[in-house]
């Protein structure tokens, strides 16, 4: 069965360049997804190498990424590349919606034109974040919500847990409740009472409370916590992570000759290491907990992380997630 993908071609900072060769390493693989690009035509045509399953829209406008009030972005600028990719998705002409433009934008198309699962009160923004044995975890909520109750929490355990099980494989995900200290009577009172919640839920397999040192030891599958202290860990992974790197580069850089003859003989462990800590690879952040999968790829994103954020959603699309976590949420009536 064809999937069709809503793709904000003009999102991003090398769009539509970087989004049209993502596009076109995922049609060259996939042949069961058409492609439907919004955007400025007579920047996107002549990037298209191959137009085969590849339709474009013509828009007029674009949302930037410094739009200050989203919100208001997607309600005045009807005719871009984001609001008419995300009406294609609510009106049954496109499966998915993938961006990487304006964050706050996307949050704002996907709530506000796509919709949410009627019995979940907050979609979550998760993605699939880097661990040491190069298996990851996913976290949410990454700042889709500045503020959350327990009860968000706990639906953040159960959409968190479905997309761990459908997309990554795992047959029972291993949920931890992002916390100060690992004993079950840690915590503020937001976490306390989401502790007694998921504790409650046998829906999910709840080993507890969890600390940010022990994230990427791979200590959970899934990793629940509130809007704001979710994006302060992700830009906090972020950070160590090209930091890092950058000091391995300097330091080889800066350590003579020895240094950069035990880099050539390491070379391959250190493209490993690499690999291990790029997030990138894992594809985009998903709002999940809406009636379909909507994709933010990051903003900087060149043609290989287009590619993943495709073959991600893709996964979501074949295995029917949304549709599974409908089901699930209609049968707990």
């Amino acid at each position: 069965m064809k999937k069709k993908l809503a793709i904000d071609a003009m999102g991003g900072d090398f769009a539509p360049k970087s989004v049209v060769e993502g596009c076109l390493s995922a049609q060259a693989k996939y042949t069961d997804i058409e492609f439907i690009l919004f955007g400025d035509e007579a920047q996107i045509k002549p990037l298209l190498t191959d137009t085969s399953r590849m339709t474009i829209v013509h828009t007029t406008e674009k949302i930037d990424s410094g739009e200050s009030d989203p919100v208001k972005a997607i309600r005045s600028k009807r005719n871009s590349s984001l609001v008419l990719a995300a009406n294609a998705v609510k009106n049954g002409e496109a499966d998915a919606l993938i961006s990487a433009g304006n964050t706050g934008a996307l949050l704002a198309s996907g709530i506000f034109i796509v919709g949410r699962i009627k019995q979940i009160d907050r979609p979550g923004l998760m993605s699939t974040l880097p661990t040491m044995d190069g298996k990851g975890f996913d976290m949410l909520d990454l700042g889709a919500n500045a503020e959350n109750t327990a009860r968000h929490l706990q639906h953040f355990a159960v959409l968190g847990s479905f997309y761990a099980q459908n997309v990554r494989g795992i047959a029972k995900p291993r949920v931890g409740l992002l916390n100060n200290g690992s004993e079950a009577s840690k915590g503020a009172p937001l976490q306390k009472e989401a502790y007694e919640l998921l504790a409650a839920d046998d829906t999910i397999h709840f080993i507890g409370n969890v600390e940010a040192r022990d994230l990427m030891a791979g200590v959970a599958d899934v990793v629940v916590t509130d809007g704001f202290t979710g994006n302060a860990v992700l830009k906090s992974i972020e950070g160590t992570a090209s930091s890092l790197m950058t000091l391995l580069k300097a330091s080889i850089t800066n350590g003579g000759m020895r240094s950069k003859l035990g880099a050539l003989f390491m070379k391959k462990s250190l493209y490993q290491l690499k690999d291990t800590l790029d997030y990138e690879k894992a594809g985009g952040a998903v709002l999940f907990g809406l009636k379909a999968p909507v994709i933010k790829s990051h903003g900087s994103s060149k043609a290989d992380a287009i590619f993943a954020t495709i073959k991600q959603t893709h996964k979501m699309l074949e295995t029917d997630v949304v549709g599974k976590l409908v089901q699930h949420y209609q049968e707990d009536k």
